[in-house]
């Protein structure tokens, strides 16, 4: 029997709230499991909330500083014995395509040196990529998995924010990508989205003006209206003014959006950018942090008829991008003193060793500290985007 198709096809045919009901059963009968645990991670990115129907009984564990969040952060299983219950608990990244849901956490009964055989661990891995994939699916259909990202109530604006969003990261093998905003569950106007097609990755970052309900509704207009002209097609120039006119058709100028707008070219490295009065580009090559200037155009939204015109430039295999809102180098700690661009240098160059999706949480950790854990004036936005290089396997690269 194929064990993964088995297990494909019992989550497809079950009812979307049953899904994790329905691996955990696999997994006990076929490993004879004492305990299997879902756990997802907040939308903060510090706990790892377990999956059960409201009101919660269980408390969250930190991603730091935790077994299951050892295995959250290297994306590999990892193992802790029992000894005086010769049992193993292994956590399991619950991941798809990059994104970084959460943690499965299977309990065995072990002798020995407490050590799973490799083959139960790739079954268990199997099961997690499984369940990954329809979670993502579920969402749709039910808010359980939903209901368990949440450490605390989302407010209204932050609720629409988070459901406008592509997900937390992605990779392929020309990039890897991860992005993370602040304050999580209170959201003002800051956004990002993006999309990948065989030749081409597209990125959007954006800085919204207000604040509460007005923000997202502008936030959303614009986001949506970006999308619409990407999926019709329409070249970055384009995109731009459909998403402008959008803007200002609704508000007449008195609301706007400022926004960074990426196509990568996948097969070259070639990047065409429209700076929209956005948020600031870093990139860290061969060790060294430098800010690209860009020639900042006009906002969306600001003025009627705005023709927008690209900029070129290259990336290189082991460039990092980071694109972070005014939110991050405008806080202010609470005596009053600017977060430096020195400091945010600082922060860039500690996490270079980092993959791209953990960077920015750790980057907005830094910040807290520096702000202190009062109420934010204003969101903060930071995207981290690893290049790896141009794949073998693109189109573009056998000559088609």
């Amino acid at each position: 029997m194929d064990r993964p198709s088995a297990v494909e096809r019992s989550l497809r045919e079950a009812a979307p709230h049953e899904i994790f009901d329905v691996i955990r059963s696999v997994i006990e009968q076929r490993h004879q499991a004492l305990v299997v645990d879902l756990l997802l991670v907040d939308y903060a990115m510090t706990r790892l909330q377990p999956v059960e129907v409201l009101p919660y009984t269980r408390p969250a564990v930190p991603v730091y500083d935790s077994a299951p969040g050892r295995a959250f952060g290297s994306q590999e299983p990892h193992c802790v014995y029992d000894r005086s219950a010769s049992t193993t608990t292994v956590y399991l990244p619950v991941s798809v395509r990059g994104d970084r849901l959460g943690i499965l956490g299977v309990t065995l009964c072990v002798g020995g040196d407490g050590e799973p055989d490799a083959s139960v661990l790739e079954d268990l891995q199997q099961c997690a990529n499984a369940l990954a994939h329809e979670v993502v699916v579920a969402q749709r259909d039910t808010d359980l998995f939903l209901q368990a990202r949440r450490a605390e109530r989302l407010t209204l604006a932050a609720e629409m924010q988070w459901q406008l969003l592509p997900g937390r990261s992605c990779s392929r093998a020309e990039y890897s990508l991860g992005a993370q905003l602040e304050p999580a569950y209170a959201i003002f106007g800051d956004s990002f989205d993006w999309s990948a097609s065989a030749d081409d990755l597209y990125v959007t970052v954006s800085n919204g003006m207000g604040e509460g309900i007005e923000a997202a509704l502008l936030t959303n207009l614009a986001v949506n209206a970006l999308r619409n002209a990407r999926r019709a097609g329409l070249s970055l120039s384009d995109q731009a003014c459909l998403a402008d006119q959008a803007v200002y058709g609704q508000h007449g100028g008195d609301q706007h959006l400022s926004t960074l707008l990426f196509r990568f070219h996948l097969p070259t490295g070639n990047v065409e950018v429209i700076d929209a009065g956005s948020p600031r580009v870093w990139r860290v090559r061969k060790g060294v942090v430098e800010q690209i200037e860009l020639e900042a155009q006009m906002p969306l939204g600001m003025s009627e008829d705005t023709v927008y015109v690209p900029q070129h430039f290259e990336v290189e295999a082991g460039d990092r991008l980071l694109f972070i809102s005014d939110g991050v180098y405008d806080a202010l700690s609470p005596g009053g003193e600017k977060y430096s661009l020195r400091a945010l240098a600082t922060s860039i160059n500690s996490t270079r060793l980092l993959p791209a999706p953990q960077v920015p949480r750790v980057m907005l950790q830094e910040l807290l500290g520096h702000r202190g854990s009062g109420p934010a004036a204003d969101d903060s936005l930071v995207m981290c985007l690893d290049w790896h290089g141009p794949s073998s396997h693109s189109p573009s690269s056998h000559g088609s």
